[in-house]
């Protein structure tokens, strides 16, 4: 059965509808209705539902009137609809970026990438790759020079595809601090008062006090380093609020170290170079960019001159130091800086960095017959291991001649040069600088100086900053995480106080310090008639 009633209205008058409305308007004319039904169920039987709406909408102008029906829907409608469809899309995109496995996948991928960077060497040439991994054996069978060349491996860490898994990464540390993070913090700031036992009761940690004052107890919670906040008959405590926010440092913190290795990877400069004593060369001849977020800098046009090089050695002759007296000139020939650097003891200037790295030996000067000196420069041999050897050729008799014969000298360090004569046997050896000659098939030999070369490597490094705040910031907010966050909440009814809490961390420890406070709370003692009678009396 249905039933409808409605008071009617002139025919031919046009009304406007409202959207979620039961009244109708039409010019001073407002009416309402009222419907009735039955439904009938399968089980339940019948379901009466009755809607009554007795008011009336507001009047419309006979502008915004077109046959009763609007010409368009209401723009905010439009806006509402896409707002919503982009809202969804947003919360979509965050949810899948914040999701925990993904996180932990994108961290792994990082780390693998990083280690076959190390493993395969960066920054050399096409045939040297072409060497090392040849398609003829490939190495694990798939493993080859296109691989390395085609992904960038060569140049890992600012490669697409490493900068690419580390931007992801990033993205999914912003969304889980937008999505969990900071709710968490806002909802641990809010003043939070439960209103019933039973809530209370619900909490970790729980108990009651049958004779005890809310006051007191604030009191002690206060002495506890606990946040108080009192309600009524309500009470809210909480501390360790910094636990919470460490969390998000943690994360922005990952961030900084990202970023900062990412601009290190695609932003700086680096260069190597050997130059002998006594010699210079200009900083922007020897640094490349490593990136495309490299920009060169005015001190690129600083010259440097290697005033002295010098080595230290052990007991054993082995070599323990060495170190380059180097000194810093602008354009106009003033020296801006200058200092002796050592390994691990490297010079900076204006963001440009220049370390000690290697050493070797350009040149022997040499008299021969009293006459010179004469510069003789010194080669690289190669030996096994990682020996270093130097020798040169001192012609002597017809150097025009088909076949030259001459005396040979070889050198490991600056300490000693071992001679050899025409016919390759051992002649002696001398220390440079002894001024002590050798007789050598008639010639009388002095070494007079061995001239050492300055192994430098050169860069600038913009990200350095950043990571080290990065991971100053890691270590403060890691050790900050571990800060439990506590919340106690309390209800006073009559003489009775529920009490309940929580923790995020230090779940077994937080009951016993529960007891200990509670503990302190006082007990009311009521006084006794007689008592209160004696006091009235006196």
């Amino acid at each position: 059965m249905q039933t409808l009633n409605i008071i009617a209205r002139p025919q031919n008058t046009p009304f406007h509808l409202f959207k979620n409305s039961h009244s109708y308007s039409c010019r001073n004319l407002v009416f309402s209705f009222t419907v009735s039904c039955n439904l009938k169920t399968k089980k339940n039987g019948t379901l009466s539902t009755k809607i009554v709406d007795p008011g009336g909408a507001p009047s419309v102008s006979e502008g915004n009137i077109n046959g009763g029906v609007p010409d368009t829907p209401p723009p905010q409608l439009k806006n509402k609809g896409g707002g919503f469809g982009l809202k969804r899309l947003s919360k979509k995109i965050l949810s899948v970026l914040s999701n925990l496995p993904l996180a932990i996948g994108e961290m792994f991928a990082v780390a693998a990438l990083m280690a076959l960077g190390t493993f395969i060497d960066q920054g050399e040439t096409p045939s040297y790759y072409f060497q090392k991994y040849p398609e003829e054996n490939p190495i694990l069978g798939f493993f080859t020079w296109r691989w390395v060349l085609t992904l960038g491996f060569d140049h890992m860490f600012s490669s697409p595809i490493f900068l690419g898994t580390l931007t992801l990464l990033g993205a999914s540390l912003i969304a889980c601090t937008y999505t969990t993070q900071i709710p968490l913090v806002k909802v641990a700031r809010r003043w939070s008062f439960l209103q019933s036992a039973e809530a209370i009761r619900k909490q970790e940690y729980s108990d009651t006090l049958p004779r005890a004052s809310i006051q007191d107890l604030g009191i002690i919670l206060m002495g506890a380093g606990y946040e108080v906040f009192a309600k009524g008959p309500s009470l809210y405590a909480f501390k360790g609020l910094a636990g919470r926010f460490a969390p998000i440092g943690v994360h922005i913190a990952l961030l900084l170290v990202m970023a900062g290795g990412t601009l290190s990877a695609t932003g700086s400069f680096r260069g190597s170079v050997t130059v002998p004593q006594g010699l210079n060369f200009v900083v922007g001849d020897v640094l490349g960019p490593s990136g495309f977020l490299s920009t060169p800098l005015e001190e690129f046009n600083t010259e440097v001159h290697i005033n002295k090089f010098s080595m230290e050695y052990y007991d054993s002759g082995e070599v323990s130091q060495f170190r380059s007296d180097i000194s810093l000139f602008d354009l106009n020939g003033k020296e801006l800086m200058r200092k002796t650097i050592s390994v691990n003891d490297p010079l900076r200037y204006e963001g440009i960095t220049i370390y000690q790295t290697d050493w070797s030996i350009s040149a022997l000067q040499v008299m021969k017959n009293d006459e010179g000196p004469f510069n003789l420069a010194m080669a690289p041999l190669k030996i096994n291991g990682d020996k270093k050897l130097y020798g040169t050729f001192l012609p002597v008799g017809d150097s025009d001649s088909a076949q030259v014969k001459g005396i040979s000298m070889l050198a490991r360090d600056l300490q000693s040069i071992v001679l050899y004569d025409e016919e390759g046997k051992f002649a002696g050896v001398r220390r440079p600088n002894s001024k002590l000659p050798i007789e050598i098939n008639g010639n009388k030999i002095v070494v007079v100086d061995a001239i050492g070369s300055t192994g430098l490597e050169l860069k600038t490094d913009p990200g350095v900053p950043i990571v080290y705040a990065g991971f100053g910031a890691l270590m403060l907010t890691t050790c900050i995480s571990y800060l439990s966050h506590a919340q106690i909440w309390a209800l006073q009814d009559g003489t009775t106080v529920f009490i309940g809490g929580k923790t995020n961390r230090a779940k077994g420890e937080f009951p016993d310090e529960m007891n200990r406070l509670l503990d302190q709370v006082p007990e009311l003692v009521e006084s006794s008639p007689s008592t209160q009678l004696d006091n009235t009396s006196g």
